[in-house]
């Protein structure tokens, strides 16, 4: 009786290893491209209830995709990013700042007129005159104690708007910088 059941309990384990063991391959193993054959004629002789399966082309399944065309289960579906908005692809230097994203360090009076001091995002200084043209406005006017600029910018419909934003060196309570 114990040889039977020693002999039961090694059988099972060794059927569970071959089990974990066909899976784990099955999961390592690169996908592979699904090679289509061409479907042969069924003989006359076979059942006509599997010519019909001989006909079908095997589907791809999302294992046998390469892995470049698979989706990634882990990103979301829907994407809060704006598409046109990416400050990834703006022009380098002055013309790729960004007038809501730019914020006002300081001011400086020369002989040739007042010149602002400017940092972005990216904590990036930049020097701009009166006249500069920036990624979606130009710099309107400098003053001791800020910096008011033209935006371009265009509404819901697509009509062109242009604002006008002052930004302030020491921005007072309740106002943005």
């Amino acid at each position: 009786m114990k040889l039977a059941n020693a002999f039961a309990k090694l059988a099972a384990t060794v059927a569970i290893f071959f089990c974990l063991a066909a899976g784990v391959s099955a999961q390592s193993s690169p996908a592979r491209p699904a090679h289509r054959a061409k479907a042969k004629k069924p003989a006359p002789s076979a059942p006509a209830a599997a010519a019909p399966a001989a006909d079908a082309a095997p589907a791809a399944t999302d294992a046998e995709k390469p892995a470049g065309l698979r989706r990634d289960p882990f990103l979301p579906l829907v994407s809060d990013k704006k598409e046109g908005g990416s400050m990834e692809h703006l022009p380098p230097g002055k013309a790729g700042l960004v007038i809501t994203s730019v914020r006002v360090d300081g001011t400086v009076r020369s002989q040739e007129g007042m010149i602002a001091v400017l940092s972005n995002a990216d904590q990036h200084v930049y020097f701009v005159r009166e006249g500069d043209q920036l990624y979606d406005g130009n710099v309107d006017k400098i003053g001791l104690d800020g910096v008011t600029f033209r935006q371009n910018s265009k509404d819901a419909f697509g009509k062109p708007v242009e604002r006008v934003v002052t930004k302030r060196i020491y921005a007072s309570a309740g106002e943005q910088q």
